[in-house]
């Protein structure tokens, strides 16, 4: 049993959760908060012994504060239940945890797009997700996109979290909406203004950005539609903080 808890968040996982538990059954605890699940997420997380607790929507950073609060090992991992522990990742945590030489480690993000992974020379997103749990902590004013801050010496992992949650162009528009109105309100209560500038040149900036720069050009058409869909993201994070400005007039 690799002493490590892992927490996770969930509401409605069923088509990704079991992938998502059998990638880390042999951990010492799964610790699971839901808030509000209707299809069959908790009957799959009682099939893998699951810590389950129940607890009505709090926002991203706060949810995941209480789920790491319940965690008792010293060490820790946060999943969400769309992704996957790759097996070089587990034996790199494996490794952590026996040589006690880092707090924590920055792993990338490997995002599935219509049924493939990306380009394995493309650029990934890092995140710190498995640390010292006495060493990190969330900042619980961020709406959407939070992140651990872990106070000690972090490494980049070479294994990484598999992630099939944006799988589809329909999740991911969905989902990009639901996000843009969180950021938008995140950013209007810390005082941003919309500024024309930007909303003029987010789009082609976001996509040169995300084609070239982060080479998705390398994953052909996906790669073409995933940084359109990217550039759509941050416009609309900009379009609704001018929204927002004006509902606080």
């Amino acid at each position: 049993m690799i002493p490590v808890s892992v927490y996770i968040i969930t509401k409605n996982c069923e088509p990704t959760l079991r992938q998502t538990l059998a990638s880390v059954a042999d951990f010492a605890e799964i610790i699971l908060v839901d808030s509000g699940s209707t299809d069959n997420t908790l009957e799959i997380a009682q099939e893998f012994n699951c810590k389950i607790y129940h607890q009505d929507w709090l926002g991203f950073a706060k949810q995941k504060q209480l789920a790491l609060s319940y965690c008792k090992s010293e060490w820790v991992l946060n999943l969400d239940g769309d992704e996957v522990v790759s097996p070089l990742l587990k034996q790199e945590i494996i490794d952590c945890v026996n040589h006690n030489a880092v707090d924590g480690l920055d792993i990338p993000i490997e995002d599935y797009f219509l049924g493939f992974p990306p380009d394995k020379n493309s650029k990934f997103n890092y995140r710190i997700r498995f640390f010292r749990k006495l060493k990190g902590g969330y900042d619980l004013g961020v709406e959407v996109h939070e992140s651990i801050s872990v106070q000690g010496q972090v490494k980049r992992s070479k294994g990484c979290i598999q992630h099939y949650g944006e799988n589809s162009i329909f999740v991911k528009i969905t989902k990009s909406n639901q996000y843009s109105e969180l950021k938008a309100i995140e950013k209007a209560k810390k005082g941003k203004k919309a500024s024309l500038l930007k909303l003029v040149l987010v789009i082609p900036l976001t996509f040169i950005k995300s084609y070239f720069l982060r080479r998705a050009i390398l994953n052909g058409k996906r790669g073409f539609i995933v940084s359109v869909l990217n550039s759509y993201y941050a416009f609309l994070k900009e379009a609704k903080l001018y929204e927002q400005n004006l509902k606080d007039r």
